[in-house]
């Protein structure tokens, strides 16, 4: 099992790519695989093939909406076992601490 964090900047004409962001996230939300969005990127579970689809789906929606440029941040951690990991991970920090986070 997979978890995947990326970042994909596509670069355009003017300061904000909120709009073209917005459609990635459209991708990765059709998807159906669980994420988690965050102010610097989207965290997938998943199997490695099955989240780097996703990942590339993005990628060549973006191309396609003509930008000339982007940039891809990834960050995977593989690990043999369940999936649940995306929840799992913070809720044992929490456990540890005995205290809910402000995440």
């Amino acid at each position: 099992m997979v978890l995947l964090e990326f970042q994909i900047s596509p670069r355009t004409d003017g300061d904000s790519v909120s709009a073209l962001v917005a459609q990635a996230i459209d991708i990765v939300d059709r998807s159906g695989l669980p994420y988690q969005l965050t102010p610097m990127g989207t965290i997938l579970e998943g199997e490695w093939d099955e989240t780097f689809a996703v990942v590339k789906a993005c990628f060549d929606h973006l191309r396609a909406t003509g930008c000339s440029r982007i940039g891809v941040h990834l960050k995977v951690d593989w690990r043999d076992g369940p999936s649940g990991r995306l929840q799992a991970k913070t809720a044992k920090v929490e456990q540890v601490l005995g205290r809910k986070l402000k995440t």
